[in-house]
């Protein structure tokens, strides 16, 4: 049980610390909601959850005392073992010192709460308070799962931060974004993305690009050393390094379970597909690798497909050796689906033809994308327009679209509008 007289020393430690100089990005997190419910904040680890955090606090001192608002950051050695018991003589020491508070409203950030026990039932009677706005955060997409849910008994609305976006990481090197650009002012930000497409946006990489290697080693390592092995009690590190390596090879291509279970078989290696499904479970869950199934109309069919296998940061492919510019490119446009909250599947004819990306909304087709570096090479041309075109008729959508690296426009096939727009021009929304 940790002690309110440590609770009181956290929290009165914290309202004399000025909150640390953050780095602006773009956030629609709200400050409240009109509903009793909780904001959960989701992601990788190292992605700017707590910073967003403090974003949010910074916007709260704007018209409120340091005295309403507590910060808890949960990965604190010293909270090691936290249960909602321990939760309750948090909140028990702050009306102790600020009395005052207990017919105000508060603001309660609490950061990595999963490693709290139990952590539901505290947020669930406190939500019932109408005074006080919770926010949660965590590494871990079991934020979102049904038995969070199930406990939280809808009590939740979540939020996604991920890695920096291009339009972050554009003001962070204070460029500014404008619908109409010069010459130069393209060329510079071309040149940034570039740049953006290897070293991908985790905050840290960004800021200190000359550690980027050190930095990403690092982070892969933490999420798989500490959220993967120790969360999930993982023995057998060597398999999962090697399923690791070989999804990283995968990366923007599909991935059979069936055919590394051979593969390792082959090597000596024992391990049950069962194990690699958990494994592959695991990675997603801290926000590893982002998996992509099939589209079909069938539920069935799109859960037995083979997934496309995804990386949440470019950086960490081409740390490990992945210098494919159409692979980063179609990576860096799977991320920024992800950060735009779309729902997203890939598409493959009976024959073979393949589309990137299919946005789905309530169930129905709303934007087919092909990720291309370049349509120069007549091959290619015909291949990605066949491809697009045969999607077009089997999932009734005329939405079509290509990224490519610097080709803009449209083009008319077969009754079918295609339009053309550089990867810098997406992200940025432009055009």
């Amino acid at each position: 049980m940790i002690a309110k007289e440590k609770w009181a020393e956290m929290i009165k430690d914290f309202h004399e610390k000025k909150t640390p100089k953050l780095v602006g990005r773009e956030i629609s997190i709200p400050l409240e909601i009109p509903l009793r419910r909780a904001i959960s904040i989701i992601g990788p680890r190292r992605a700017g959850k707590t910073y967003a955090m403090f974003q949010l606090i910074n916007l709260i001192l704007e018209h409120e005392s340091i005295d309403r608002i507590v910060y808890v950051n949960f990965e604190r050695n010293d909270l090691e073992g936290c249960t909602n018991k321990d939760l309750d003589n948090m909140m028990n020491s702050f009306y102790e010192i600020y009395p005052q508070n207990k017919s105000r409203k508060v603001w309660l950030f609490l950061d990595e709460i999963q490693n709290v026990e139990k952590w539901e039932k505290f947020v669930r009677t406190e939500i019932d308070n109408e005074n006080a706005q919770i926010f949660i955060s965590g590494s871990s997409s079991k934020l979102l799962s049904k038995e969070i849910a199930t406990s939280m008994r809808g009590r939740t609305i979540s939020y996604k931060i991920l890695p920096f976006s291009f339009k972050d990481y554009l003001s962070l090197n204070k460029i500014d974004i404008k619908k109409y650009l010069s010459t130069s002012e393209r060329l510079i930000v071309i040149n940034k993305l570039n740049d953006y497409l290897k070293n991908g946006g985790y905050p840290e990489v960004i800021l200190y690009p000359e550690e980027k290697d050190k930095i990403l080693i690092d982070i892969a390592e933490t999420a798989i050393f500490r959220d993967v092995i120790e969360r999930y009690k993982i023995r057998n590190i060597k398999l999962l390094k090697l399923l690791i390596k070989s999804l990283i090879s995968s990366a923007a291509r599909e991935f059979s379970i069936h055919k590394f279970y051979n593969f390792i078989k082959s090597t000596g290696i024992k391990a049950s597909k069962n194990t690699l499904y958990n494994f592959i479970d695991a990675l997603t869950d801290v926000f590893f690798v982002l998996p992509l199934r099939k589209f079909s109309y069938s539920y069935k069919e799109t859960e037995q497909s083979l997934p496309k296998i995804y990386l949440m940061d470019n950086g960490i492919l081409t740390t490990n050796g992945v210098d494919d510019h159409g692979i980063l490119m179609e990576n860096l446009v799977l991320i920024e689906l992800a950060r735009r909250g779309k729902n997203i599947c890939y598409y493959k004819s009976a024959d073979g033809k393949e589309v990137d990306f299919v946005v789905v909304e309530k169930n129905k087709v709303k934007e087919l994308i092909q990720v291309s570096f370049s349509l120069d090479s007549i091959n290619t041309r015909e291949r990605e327009f066949k491809a697009l075109l045969k999607a077009s008729r089997e999932l009734k959508c005329s939405n079509l679209l290509i990224i490519t690296n610097s080709m803009e426009g449209s083009e008319k096939i077969k009754g079918k509008k295609i339009k053309f727009i550089p990867l810098w021009k997406w992200l940025l929304s432009i055009g």
